[in-house]
């Protein structure tokens, strides 16, 4: 046995981390927009071809637009020829012939705009679908491979509103705004072209029109972008809100809690509607001041063109048609306002986005990392400091050397740091300073994927998936048979409840394992755990909370689990950690005693602690007798 006081802490030099959200620096130099188009960027590559095609159709569409008001000037002139008007220029009179075909030639012309129309919103349409797909899978991924530090102060809420929400109006506003906005672009560049072809002096009414709304959407952007960014900020909050209460609804109701977090989720959801309301009033202000730059430049055109037309200028045809682009190019302004509103509101959803692409992947394969293969199960921790981001740390100097095939429990008071050397086990989180080994590599240099494969773990809270039983015992090892499957389960004392329920091991589980007790999740995270074969086994606290019958039964499922493997067992009972070959006592992040049981038990704290808890376990049974009796 080795005995050990607790010395004085040393000071801990640790180099500075990266902030995740820095005030100042590249991120927050770069506008929202161009970060929001930078997150997409790469994905919109692979769908060249797809919005290339997109684009062609679009440009026709575009020149189908041009092309429609031009039947109803050759009409307006032809019936203005034949009723005697004397016009600028010369031209046919209106016959039936030209009246037919000028009917025929709108109605192609309308019919081809609109297939184009429809051939260009099918292919954006789908290539914003893609595109959101593949940033989704991209963003859930980033998500999951984030260590113990990101995920231990995020809140998942707001984390699934980002990854489902934020980017879901991505793809909305890709498709119902960016591809109006490339068309009307289009066509106002094109228009006002022919505008001045037509009449330059009439087509300056457009130049000015169009930077009079510029100036406008300059000012409005950037207040309707800060009022959507608090207005996503606020459904996060009560994204989180509403899922750490449905998550804990028992105790919530329990203990009469319903009241006190209605009236929180009412208080985030009132001023969420407060944001959003000020985001739209931005949005329809700067509508209606482009309707007033619309209807000016329209009273313009009209008295400016009539003259034109009195003085033999134009031609009344010339006017219709003036009028017409006038109206044509003015929708895209009005467009252009309305869509402002919501590319600002998207463009607060991508910055919400690309911040969680921006949190930084602190556990990764070094380059030059080995693959494990099969492990025997030698673990060593080497003068290791750990910490959680720049708080204490947590275990300190600590030196601790498990053979592989032994079981060793590790027992001491709350934050003594047990459940941290679980997390450096399985790399979700390094060390400070120091190594942690498995059969004498550092875990640094070794490949994640065959690290984990190598361990099994199975903690308090038994995780399970939505799903049927079969196959969240099958995630141990995804290519097992439904017979391994089923071996599983009997070993770890399984099969006889799930055999019970009408539909076997198809029988569908809530989430988290709800419609299940704590000891049957805990039998077939086991089974899970067994499935997989792992050399090494880290149990967190697994019998806690269990009644005495469920306990047994899941003490025999380990039995089977834990046999000739490496086990760490994280418990605070001390008749589970009698029942292992070594004992480890950590206190204040070091180790205080290590040895075997009967070796502990020479010592005054150990023993005074297993006194205890027996004692304890002899009162709750003569409890239990007495009630039983009486």
């Amino acid at each position: 046995m080795s005995l050990s006081k607790t010395p004085s802490a040393p000071e801990i030099i640790r180099a500075p981390e990266p902030a995740t959200l820095p005030t100042i620096g590249p991120k927050m130099a770069r506008s929202p927009l161009r970060r929001t188009i930078n997150i997409a960027k790469p994905h919109l590559r692979k769908h060249r071809m797809l919005m290339g095609g997109g684009v062609v159709a679009l440009l026709f569409e575009v020149i189908f637009r041009v092309l429609e008001p031009w039947p109803v000037k050759f009409v307006v002139d032809a019936i203005s020829r034949s009723l005697g008007a004397e016009l600028a220029g010369t031209g046919p009179l209106a016959t039936e012939g030209l009246l037919l075909a000028c009917g025929v030639g709108l109605l192609v012309i309308i019919g081809m705009r609109a297939l184009c129309n429809y051939l260009a919103t099918v292919a954006f349409a789908l290539a914003g679908s893609r595109v959101a797909t593949e940033l989704r899978g991209r963003v859930f991924e980033h998500v999951q491979s984030l260590s113990t530090r990101y995920h231990s102060s995020s809140r998942t809420g707001d984390t699934i509103q980002r990854l489902v929400g934020d980017v879901g109006r991505l793809q909305e506003v890709a498709v119902s705004a960016g591809l109006p906005l490339i068309a009307n672009c289009i066509t106002l560049v094109v228009m006002g072209g022919v505008m001045f072809w037509l009449d330059p002096l009439l087509a300056l009414v457009v130049v000015v029109a169009c930077a009079s709304f510029l100036l406008l959407s300059r000012l409005s952007t950037g207040k309707i972008t800060v009022a959507a960014r608090r207005t996503r900020k606020g459904e996060g909050s009560l994204a989180n809100t509403a899922q750490e209460s449905l998550g804990a609804i028992r105790v919530v109701q329990t203990y009469g809690l319903e009241k006190t977090l209605s009236d929180r989720f009412g208080s985030s959801n009132q001023k969420t509607l407060k944001d959003g309301v000020q985001s739209r009033r931005l949005a329809a202000a700067l509508e209606r001041r482009t309707d007033v730059i619309v209807g000016v430049a329209t009273a313009v055109v009209l008295a400016g063109g009539g003259w034109r037309v009195v003085q033999g200028a134009m031609t009344p045809g010339d006017l219709v048609l003036f009028l017409m682009y006038l109206k044509t190019s003015m929708k895209p302004l009005r467009d252009l306002a309305k869509y402002t509103g919501r590319i600002a509101r998207a463009t607060a959803s991508g910055e919400r986005v690309a911040d969680l692409l921006d949190e930084r992947v602190d556990i990764v394969d070094a380059p030059d990392a080995v693959s494990l293969g099969k492990a025997w199960g030698d673990v060593e921790f080497r003068d290791m400091t750990a910490a959680y981001g720049d708080g204490a740390p947590v275990l300190k100097n600590l030196n601790l050397s498990l053979v592989g095939g032994r079981t060793t429990a590790i027992v001491g008071p709350s934050g003594s740091g047990k459940s941290t050397l679980v997390s450096l086990m399985v790399r979700m989180m390094d060390p400070v300073s120091g190594s942690a080994h498995v059969d004498g590599l550092d875990l640094r240099t070794v490949k994640l994927e065959s690290l984990r494969s190598n361990i099994s773990l199975v903690l308090q809270d038994a995780v399970l998936f939505t799903g049927t039983i079969r196959e969240n015992i099958r995630y141990g090892r995804a290519d097992a048979s439904d017979e391994e499957v089923e071996r599983a389960a009997m070993l770890a004392n399984a099969h006889t409840f799930i055999a019970g329920f009408a539909d076997g091991y198809d029988t569908l589980v809530g989430e988290r394992g709800g419609t299940l007790s704590g000891g049957q999740r805990q039998r077939i995270t086991i089974a899970r755990a067994l499935l997989r074969d792992a050399p090494v086994v880290i149990l967190d606290e697994v019998t806690t909370g269990l009644d005495q019958e469920s306990r047994s039964e899941v003490l025999a499922g380990l039995a089977t689990l834990t046999e000739g493997r490496t086990t760490i067992t994280i418990t605070h009972e001390a008749s589970v950690a009698l029942t292992h070959d070594r004992v480890v006592w950590l206190q204040d992040g070091r180790v205080l005693l290590d040895g075997s049981p009967a070796e502990l038990m020479e010592h005054q704290v150990f023993a005074s602690w297993v006194r205890q808890q027996q004692a304890a376990d002899e009162a709750h049974l003569a409890e239990k007798s007495a009630g039983g009796a009486g």
